[in-house]
């Protein structure tokens, strides 16, 4: 038996859009290495939403517009980033290898 994700409704519907737009243009393939040698810059690993967006590298009101949203939509929100940090190919994810590590 496969394991399905109960589907959750998006409460700010609004609010939501505009945030993944704006987590969409950063992991778009023109700019996602430009996204992720910032993150090398400012030391911090790829998986660490808050820091990443706290930091201002998903846009300048990415982070009023996620404090913003529902517990919910937040949650959905970082679900949705760590599957687009997780489709990054690979040459890129081994090239930026220091994001990407657990260590």
């Amino acid at each position: 038996m496969k394991f399905e994700q109960a589907p959750i409704a998006v409460q700010d519907e609004k609010g939501y859009a505009q945030l993944h737009a704006l987590i969409d243009a950063v992991f778009d393939p023109r700019d996602v290495e430009v996204f992720l040698s910032r993150a090398i810059r400012y030391k911090f690993r790829i998986r660490d939403f808050e820091a990443i967006l706290n930091r201002g590298l998903l846009g300048k009101e990415a982070a009023a517009r996620y404090a913003a949203l529902p517990v919910s939509d937040q949650a959905l929100t970082r679900e949705r980033y760590l599957r687009l940090v997780e489709a990054v190919p690979l040459e890129l994810r081994q090239r930026y290898f220091r994001a990407y590590a657990y260590y």
